[in-house]
């Protein structure tokens, strides 16, 4: 089969139950307490309560002009696949019936905003987005080395302050901000790019790794190293990943070196560009 049938085979199905949790958290938490989940949506919805319009599709409408931008800053893969969460969203707006699932505007605001996080961090992680903030969010982390979900909390700030602004409805805007919240620590849970590792490999078949690793965009340090009960020579491997990239790494190394020994340790931070030097 095809690589990128392949792909395509499990990348739908995660969009598109990334896209149902987001409507999912829209019409069964949030839009029946009249809450606002951030963003474009939030602005959608912020429309729609006031005007009694479709926040099925002013999100859309909304979500046109970002999706264009994106495409010629970010890349079309990316905008693609964002394209089909952003309509796959939209007609599931239509779709889920309203319905106040929890009484409670607490469980409303926090369930929903999981909900929302949960599908948004999926939709980022197969390589593509929910449209809106996420898209600039995404823009902003490829030039900075910054968490993708405190990024867009931080944009939604500036929705709820317009809420407030307009409204004066501080209680509102407060269980706002607490969906908001919620959403951007679960999106950081699932879209794990921005999280360091430092892999130390101790290994005999060092040129085999190599010769797959470096196709990788990162950065490999050789250290020679020396058994102490063995005294065996190795060499040793050091190289930075993201944490999303610490899976495919894994596969790599054992499957050339079964008997390589590998460490694995969580970097605080990286002082300079942790990808491989261009030729």
């Amino acid at each position: 089969m095809n690589p990128h049938s392949f792909r395509y085979l499990y990348t739908v199905p995660m969009m598109t139950v990334g896209a149902f949790l987001i409507a999912a958290g829209f019409n069964l938490f949030l839009i029946p307490h009249q809450l606002l989940s951030g963003g474009v949506s939030g602005i959608s919805m912020m429309i729609g309560y006031i005007t009694g319009g479709n926040i099925a599709w002013l999100y859309f409408i909304l979500n046109v002009p970002l999706l264009l931008w994106g495409w010629f800053a970010i890349g079309r893969r990316f905008i693609m696949w964002s394209i089909y969460a952003v309509i796959a969203s939209t007609l599931l707006l239509e779709f889920i019936p309203i319905i106040k699932i929890a009484d409670d505007i607490v469980l409303g605001a926090v369930f929903g905003g999981i909900m929302v996080g949960f599908g948004s961090g999926l939709t980022l992680r197969y390589g593509g987005s929910s449209g809106g903030f996420d898209i600039i969010a995404s823009i902003i982390t490829r030039k900075r080395d910054l968490p993708i979900g405190m990024i867009i909390f931080i944009l939604n700030g500036a929705v709820i302050a317009l809420l407030v602004a307009f409204t004066k409805n501080w209680d509102s805007a407060l269980y706002s901000l607490l969906s908001i919240f919620s959403a951007g620590k679960v999106v950081d849970l699932i879209h794990v790019r921005h999280i360091k590792l430092t892999a130390f490999i101790v290994t005999t078949k060092t040129d085999e790794l190599l010769a797959k690793l470096l196709s990788h965009p990162r950065g490999i340090t050789i250290i020679k190293t020396r058994g102490a009960y063995s005294s065996a020579d190795r060499d040793m491997l050091m190289t930075v990943r993201t944490k999303y990239e610490l899976a495919e790494l894994s596969k790599i190394v054992t499957t050339i070196d079964p008997r390589a020994f590998i460490n694995i340790v969580e970097t605080v931070g990286v002082i300079g560009d942790f990808t491989k030097p261009k030729d």
